[in-house]
């Protein structure tokens, strides 16, 4: 059994609580901007001193509302400043958030709030609200529910106004450590949510440790970062609590089709993303490039860019040649992507799925060190992380400062240390089943290097054994043909079939500028798509690449193209846009039997 352990830089503090960490910033660093608002084409900056009055005047108005110590209070809204200053005030308070995926349909706010036992609402907006009225009558005990949209910041901060500041220091005083922070409830890929009661001492040691360890990240000069992915998710909410206690100016926006626009603005040293962002942006590039006719230059810069990556971090020599196309390529396409970028990102912290080593290469020869991580909702988010220095594109890193790693006799990854969370809320069954002793049982199979650098090769629970008894895990299939820019999801199919099969769903985003780039028309519908030639042929191409990284029993033999969409609507894609594997091999359990009623050749050359 391999195991691998990095010891903690930060002694712990049993007594300290999430609060901690704002009341030690704006008393160290009252001056430093540690937020930026979006203020007409700019934006205006906020201290922290400046943030934790605003803060403290929001949680005395949850005080003069009835909000007791340890309530739990559901939350409702997009990615924005006011999301962070609602989040530490409950905390000042004495209150325990439970956010919801602004996205959720009215079952799963159901669930949520009726299983935390919440007592209150926040919501953002009329919609999210009419979500709400719609499970209204199976939640009687939401008595108290404030809409943002209505100005409840600024109702709630007058109505507290005569609530002495000595109650909300008592109040934020009372967690200590061991208590819980937060009830976070899983995506419910693999089933019904579980809320995950993650302590103060998860998020106080994790934040203080990863802090360390990614000092260059965080304390470079003028560090600051645009946070855009949902911070209902455990990833982008420890990083807004790490931010915080490292002092990383943060901007925020919720709508991610002005994101180029926001990063030219604000331009972040950092960004926090996952996998799909970042091909996102190297296919709309692929895609301009081809429509101006460039496509050739780009790719044989991207080519380059990989390549040279891997011979650097490789340790090889990097010839004249070499350098020479580099330098060109330098000037005529990273510049560029740089540039979109805001022109001063030289870290990213990648998490939730893989990123794959080509993406990685290609990023770290803009200049950019994508530091791919690991971890769940159950370890805080992070449990391994690449660092400045000692990355190695491909893995997602050693473990963080604090945590240990192991691989049990099964290959699945099991994690212990200050990241991993206090049990399953109301679920003895299912937190006695989650552990191995101390150790928490993470579902992912994955294997570590001689250093200790983890590589995660799919999910226990989704490995498919074929009718001759191969082992096939997906994700080493989906993951490189989701990479194509037309390709949008797919889920790998064959457990107890002769061989491994595909379904695959098309991006509507990218499919015009691709499809007028490859001489079809640009208006084909997605249904139209899935069945034109050209489009087959390149979906055709993408399987073939990724059938060459496994072995022939591995390997697609048959396809199928869909001609709709997986999404969060439709149930096939959890909030955070991973797939709900189990739900679309129902839902397409039809389309699943046609690739396997015909004939097929044993060749990996798909037939439909």
């Amino acid at each position: 059994m391999s195991e691998f352990s990095t010891p903690a830089i930060v002694p712990a503090d049993p007594e300290a609580n999430v609060a901690d960490l704002l009341v030690e910033r704006a008393r160290t660093t009252p001056d430093k901007v540690i937020f930026g608002i979006p203020e007409g084409d700019g934006w205006r900056d906020v201290t922290a001193a400046e943030f934790e009055r605003q803060v403290i005047a929001l949680a005395k108005g949850f005080v003069a509302a009835g909000v007791q110590p340890g309530d739990k209070i559901g939350f409702l809204a997009k990615t924005t400043y006011d999301w962070t200053l609602v989040d530490f005030a409950l905390f000042y308070a004495g209150a325990v958030m439970v956010p919801v995926y602004e996205t959720s349909s009215p079952a799963q706010v159901q669930w949520i709030l009726s299983d935390s036992g919440a007592v209150g609402l926040i919501v953002e907006t009329a919609a999210h609200h009419d979500t709400f009225q719609q499970v209204k009558a199976e939640l009687p005990l939401v008595g108290s529910v404030w809409r943002m949209d209505e100005g409840m910041i600024a109702d709630l901060s007058a109505r507290g106004a005569d609530v002495p500041d000595a109650e909300i220091e008592r109040r934020r005083s009372l967690a200590k450590g061991s208590d819980i922070a937060t009830l976070i409830y899983t995506s419910g890929s693999t089933g019904r949510p579980k809320g995950c009661v993650l302590t103060h001492s998860n998020f106080v040691e994790t934040a203080r440790n990863a802090a360390e360890a990614l000092s260059e990240v965080v304390h470079q000069p003028g560090a600051s970062t645009v946070l855009f992915i949902t911070t209902a998710h455990v990833f982008a909410r420890f990083m807004s609590v790490l931010y915080i206690h490292a002092g990383v100016k943060t901007g925020h926006e919720p709508n991610t089709k002005n994101l180029v626009k926001t990063l030219g603005s604000f331009q972040p040293t950092l960004l926090l993303a996952v996998p799909r962002v970042f091909e996102k942006v190297y296919n709309s590039a692929e895609q301009k490039s081809e429509a101006g006719g460039k496509g050739k230059i780009f790719r044989a810069a991207a080519a380059t860019a990989v390549e040279h990556s891997r011979r650097l971090q490789d340790g090889e020599r990097i010839g004249l040649g070499l350098k020479v196309k580099f330098a060109l390529f330098d000037k005529l396409v990273y510049s560029k992507l740089r540039a979109l970028m805001g022109g001063r990102v030289t870290y990213a912290v990648s998490g939730s799925a893989p990123l794959g080593p080509r993406l990685g290469h290609f990023y770290h020869s803009l200049g950019i060190t994508i530091l791919e991580g690991y971890g769940l909702t159950e370890t805080t988010a992070p449990a391994t992380v690449n660092l400045p220095g000692l990355s190695k594109v491909g893995t997602v890193g050693p473990a963080l400062p604090g945590v240990a790693v192991r691989a049990a006799e099964d290959g699945e990854i099991q994690v212990k240390g200050v990241n991993v969370f206090k049990e399953y809320w109301k679920n003895p069954e299912a937190t006695a089943e989650a552990f191995d002793g101390e150790w928490f049982r993470t579902g992912d199979i994955g294997s570590f290097d001689a250093d200790g650098y983890l590589t995660i090769t799919g999910r226990k629970k989704e490995i498919i054994v074929t009718a001759g008894g191969k082992n096939v895990a997906p994700a080493a299939l989906e993951d490189p043909i989701r990479a194509n820019p037309i390709v949008a999801q797919v889920v790998v199919v064959g457990d107890q079939k002769p061989f491994i099969s595909a379904l695959v769903t098309l991006d509507p985003e990218m499919l015009p500028a691709w499809l007028a780039t490859h001489g079809e028309s640009s208006d084909l519908t997605l249904e139209q798509a899935a069945q034109n030639p050209t489009v087959r042929a390149e979906v055709q191409r993408a399987i073939d690449e990724a059938n060459t990284k496994v072995s022939r029993a591995e390997s697609i033999r048959k396809f199928a193209i869909l001609g709709t969409e997986w999404t969060e609507a439709t149930g096939h894609l959890t909030p955070k846009m991973s797939i709900k594997r189990a739900e679309i091999v129902k839902d397409f359990a039809r389309e699943i039997d046609e690739l396997y009623s015909t004939p097929t050749s044993t060749s990996n050359v798909s037939l439909g």
